[in-house]
């Protein structure tokens, strides 16, 4: 099998990051027409016969891994600076970031394999990893790896796909406007995925409409000729128009929807049964993550499955079959407590479903909370909806953690009066969660990823 990246050859590189090739005295034209192996930008990660693209970040200037990868026999660099008697072929280019992002796209082109793109405020991962379950049934799928689905770990996604696979499932996240459009331009999706529009990123976007209309751009690349699936259950999501050749179809709760779930039986933190009814095919499903979103996850990969041929049978075998990830909803039973890990990052929307999670445990439920980022001006309102809204619930032990969480704290008293607790730092809370936590609590651990509330994850762990 070919393990080389088709096309992706030095020459035809520096043509498409618009870099100037240097070559080295003894120079080959082999040397020239050969295909990389890989494009990187970790120096770990560099292979014989790869490229590796010299990014300078806050803290760690690849440039000075340089020597290093040429001695583990890269076929190439491509760098902001000119190297005196590089040893190997080097792009010279103006911004390396910007190379990346071209090389992406150039690389995309070259590529028969079928692009899923999937966006929305909350629920990318999980439903790109129903969808990924799902289509690897039947097809050799790459996906997104970790939170790889900005502008610069998209590009590395797209880089990463090889011959043999035949569909790519690539999640696709901004916060502001043209972002999208920069990553539709690599992605070129077959197939867009819409979860929701909730309230992430207002600090850039300002509304929902504004978020909307942000996201919207993914199908500035797209193929004129394939399909969104969009939850029909949104209503913003409910009213899109035609995009290409398709109407959108929509998936959701509602039996108004194209895809739609009846019969739904929740299993609290052992997830749900449903029956799904796309394309006059009505089929049972276990979907074995918590959460009533978790439906929403597994009628957008049915739709995504039936239109790639898959039978119901498949689907429900890939349904059946998906896993959760760390950071996402993950249920731990652990010897004194179950955890509910949802500490990659959090939105109100995000929020309250992970909050309607914890209510369906049995025995005393806790919820740890931390700050919820990027949301501008109504910051302070919606973290103290946030604590309104878990006093209501009836949990039992709501611990705040944060500066913007003070509101929350504060709002959580104002419906319930015990079992409330504030720590200004993740630390002071450490220090007093032994003395607050029981053995058999359930206790869910939310806040936004640069609360790093993993930490808190650990702690529990030991």
């Amino acid at each position: 099998m070919d393990v080389n990246m088709k096309n992706m050859t030095l020459v035809n590189m520096a043509k498409a990051c618009e870099g100037i090739l240097y070559e080295p005295k003894q120079k080959t034209a082999e040397t020239e027409l050969k295909e990389a192996s890989c494009v990187v930008i970790d120096s770990r990660k560099i292979e014989p016969g790869g490229v590796f693209i010299a990014t300078k970040g806050e803290k760690v200037d690849g440039h000075t891994f340089i020597p290093d990868v040429i001695a583990k026999g890269a076929l190439g660099i491509v760098c902001e600076r000119k190297i005196e008697n590089c040893a190997v072929p080097y792009i010279l280019v103006e911004d390396s970031f910007k190379a990346l992002k071209d090389l992406a796209e150039f690389y995309r082109k070259q590529l028969s394999v079928k692009v899923v793109g999937i966006t929305g405020s909350v629920g990318k991962t999980s439903t790109k990893e129903f969808i990924a379950a799902v289509l690897s049934i039947k097809y050799r799928v790459l996906k997104t790896q970790g939170n790889f689905n900005n502008e610069v770990g998209l590009p590395l996604t797209v880089l990463s796909i090889r011959a043999e696979h035949e569909i790519a499932v690539l999640e696709m996240g901004i916060s502001d406007f043209g972002e999208m459009h920069r990553l539709s331009k690599i992605a070129r999706p077959d197939i867009c995925v819409m979860t929701n529009i909730g309230q992430c990123h207002l600090e850039n976007l300002g509304t929902r409409e504004g978020i909307l209309k942000a996201k919207s751009e993914i199908f500035d690349f797209m193929n004129p000729e394939g399909y969104v699936f969009v939850n029909g259950d949104d209503d913003l999501l409910s009213k899109m128009k035609k995009r290409g050749i398709h109407s959108p179809v929509r998936f959701g709760l509602d039996p108004a929807n194209e895809i739609y779930a009846s019969d739904v039986m929740s299993k609290g933190l052992f997830g749900s049964e449903a029956v799904i009814h796309a394309n006059l095919s009505v089929f049972p499903v276990k979907i074995p993550l918590p959460g009533a979103h978790m439906i929403l996850n597994a009628l957008a990969a049915a739709g995504v499955g039936m239109q790639f041929g898959l039978t119901t049978q498949e689907i429900k075998q890939g349904i059946a079959g998906v896993e959760s990830v760390s950071g996402r909803s993950n249920v731990l039973s652990l010897p004194d407590y179950t955890l509910i890990d949802d500490c990659y990052n959090a939105n109100p929307a995000s929020m309250r479903a992970a909050i309607d999670l914890l209510s369906t445990a049995l025995g005393r439920k806790v919820v740890i909370l931390g700050d919820m980022f990027e949301l501008g001006e109504r910051a302070e309102q919606l973290h103290g909806e946030i604590g309104a809204y878990a006093a209501g619930r009836k949990i039992d032990v709501i611990i705040c953690t944060g500066t913007l969480s003070k509101k929350m704290y504060q709002q959580a008293l104002e419906t319930k009066e015990t079992g409330i607790y504030y720590f200004a730092t993740r630390d002071d809370m450490l220090e007093e969660l032994p003395h607050i936590l029981k053995k058999g609590d359930t206790i869910l651990v939310k806040a936004s990823h640069g609360m790093q509330f993993e930490k808190v994850v650990a702690q529990l762990k030991k």
